[in-house]
């Protein structure tokens, strides 16, 4: 049964695996989990100690920007919805060659649907009444993506997917520039599982007697959180609004789309090696330039997936995917790789298992106590933290190791 990109997510890479399968795409998407797991724990407990000017730098990039702007960490989610994209063109069309477009569609909506149940469940799932059950969040929106990104891939044509792309971003754009909503800031101190949903006003108590606005992009006063208050159901992050919100969805489509665009490019006939980086290095690169252009006037917002910060997202993403296809397929250099493959052979299964599983506070039985004063007096202050960071990161790359060896990998 030819694979989703969920379960390409999950499905080891190897050399030998056929000329359709390529190590980089596999290889980066295990680098980009690899940050999610830990590696960006690492970078702040160097931090910490005092690492200088250059590790500092790194650890602001593997931070979130609060609101507007972008660092490296911002690019990580976009990247792997990128990647979906890519897997989407590199398993579906042998899917559609073998059993026709009703079975791939069967398969598209069976594991968008179980792909969305997980991620129900992974917050939660229906421990709390209603409407303290979560229908949004990063897997939901992977499903949802995934979903309308395979489903646009089985029928259209490549000259409709380019449009369909295109109509996201711009349209999305409209809706933000000139939909009107109620001037109310919507920001809530309490975020996260710090309250209940049913503490929140209705719109009705929320928007009563406000003035029109529109053309607005502050934290709760911006039109794709007056929807999210107003059309999306279950718990929010922010009680009236979340980073995976309703409307912000649209935008995130493209960013898979654009995905499917660059997987046409490694699968081009005819096309030579270098030709394929050239095209998906320039191409990153001008998605890049448009997206902070189009930022001087459409801010760029990852927690509303503005249209400009897609751009910007997804250039980088097109040039990760043609550094590592130069470096890894094209020179061959992939030795290097393999810690990247255990993680991205079971990267859902990576994903579920840091967020299940604390290491950092595991790594601490081994490596915490008179061991972490020990080190903080002998080297330096801050030493202990950075070796409980690291070591909470090794733990769960070798359990995925683990899997890898042994030929496991959970799949959707």
């Amino acid at each position: 049964m030819p694979d989703s990109p969920a379960s390409s997510a999950l499905k080891p890479a190897t050399p030998t695996s056929g000329p359709a399968r390529l190590v980089s795409v596999d290889a980066l998407r295990g680098f980009d989990m690899f940050w999610i797991i830990g590696g960006e724990e690492v970078a702040h407990a160097l931090e910490k100690m005092g690492g200088g000017p250059i590790i500092s730098t790194i650890a602001t990039q593997l931070q979130h920007v609060e609101w507007a702007g972008f660092h490296f960490y911002d690019a990580i989610f976009p990247l792997f919805l990128f990647l979906v994209g890519v897997a989407i063109v590199l398993s579906m069309n042998p899917a559609k060659m073998r059993g026709g477009r009703r079975p791939a569609l069967m398969r598209i909506l069976r594991r968008s649907a179980l792909l969305f149940g997980i991620g129900v469940l992974y917050y939660g799932g229906i421990t709390r009444p209603w409407p303290d059950v979560a229908l949004s969040g990063v897997l939901h929106r992977i499903a949802l993506c995934y979903l309308a990104a395979a489903t646009l891939h089985l029928f259209l044509p490549r000259k409709g997917i380019v449009i369909s792309a295109a109509i996201c971003l711009l349209g999305y754009w409209a809706l933000l520039i000139f939909a009107p909503f109620p001037d109310v800031n919507l920001k809530h101190a309490t975020v996260g599982k710090k309250s209940s949903q049913a503490d929140a006003q209705t719109p009705a108590q929320l928007f009563a007697g406000a003035a029109p606005t529109h053309g607005v992009f502050e934290e709760g006063r911006n039109y794709a959180h007056y929807v999210d208050a107003t059309a999306l159901p279950g718990r929010k992050r922010n009680l009236y609004y979340t980073n995976e919100g309703l409307l912000s969805t649209i935008p995130s489509v493209a960013t898979t789309l654009f995905g499917i665009m660059a997987g046409w490019v490694l699968t081009a006939t005819g096309w030579s090696e270098r030709r394929k980086v050239a095209w998906l290095l320039g191409a990153g690169a001008l998605g890049v330039a448009l997206g902070m252009l189009w930022g001087l006037e459409f801010p760029i917002i990852k927690r509303i997936w503005t249209s400009s910060f897609c751009l910007v997202a997804s250039g980088i993403s097109a040039m990760f995917l043609g550094t590592f296809y130069l470096v890894v397929d094209v020179w061959r250099w992939q030795r290097w790789t393999v810690p990247f493959l255990w993680i991205g052979a079971n990267a859902l299964t990576a994903y579920l298992l840091v967020n299940v599983v604390n290491f950092e506070e595991l790594a601490a039985r081994f490596v915490g106590g008179d061991f972490m004063l020990f080190l903080d007096a002998h080297l330096a202050p801050g030493a202990g933290l950075l070796v409980i960071a690291f070591v909470g990161l090794l733990l769960p790359i070798l359990i995925l190791r683990f899997l890898y060896q042994r030929k496991i990998f959970i799949r959707l």
